[in-house]
């Protein structure tokens, strides 16, 4: 099989751009206050997280604090990683607000909070790149195409782009197989496919690892 494309920060940004140009509808993802020390731009590795399902439990279209239960080992996982200088990105669909379940503002309150919660464990330094769109929503300014929303690879690019993370050195955990899939397609050779459900028959994306519970990660990737 074909091994995946492995990007650099400048292939990065020009894929971002073609995604951005290819439609007047497109777009590219958001992010919040990403307030993260990137050391001069050097190329870093970074642990990219979807969030729900993974950081907490999914109980759908969570957008506010008092619905956000998070997944057991998540913080180990994730101080395992950053204690080796892993930058810690969530990147992750927010269908919700293209449906009206939950605002703009109602995610950056509740993500301010779990970076807070990140932080009183150890991890004080956590990126967020959303996507916010889905094209069967019911906000009209969301319900577009565009370049964010995995399993297209349009956050990874962006968060390699600005932060300054070499995507090939990267891992990934996620509770879809689309989370997969973004990884694949921005050029990681590692991912964690953290699910009760196999792998796809079929798949060949290589460099995959089937886990059920985070208490299976014991070292780094």
């Amino acid at each position: 099989m074909s091994k995946p494309t492995v990007l650099n920060t400048d292939e990065a940004k020009e894929q971002v751009g073609e995604h951005a140009d290819s439609s007047q509808n497109v777009q590219t993802p958001l992010k919040m206050n990403n307030s993260i020390n990137t050391s001069g731009l050097r190329q870093h590795k970074a642990l990219f997280l979807d969030r729900d399902g993974v950081i907490n439990v999914d109980h759908g279209y969570v957008g506010h604090y008092d619905d956000f239960e998070y997944v057991n080992g998540i913080f180990d996982v994730v101080r395992m990683y950053a204690s080796v200088h892993y930058k810690i990105v969530i990147v992750t669909n927010q269908s919700g607000i293209a449906r009206g379940r939950y605002t703009e503002s109602d995610f950056h309150v509740l993500m301010d909070k779990v970076k807070e919660d990140f932080a009183d464990n150890g991890v004080s330094e956590v990126a967020v790149y959303y996507c916010p769109h889905h094209i069967e929503g019911s906000v009209a300014k969301y319900a577009i195409d565009c370049a964010c929303r995995k399993p297209k690879p349009g956050m990874l690019l962006q968060a390699s782009q600005e932060l300054g993370i070499a995507l090939n050195d990267s891992v990934l955990i996620g509770d879809s197989w689309r989370d997969i899939e973004a990884a694949h397609a921005a050029g990681l050779k590692k991912s964690v496919f953290l699910s009760e459900k196999a792998i796809p028959a079929g798949s060949t994306i290589e460099g995959v690892r089937k886990i059920q519970y985070l208490q299976q990660l014991t070292e780094i990737e």
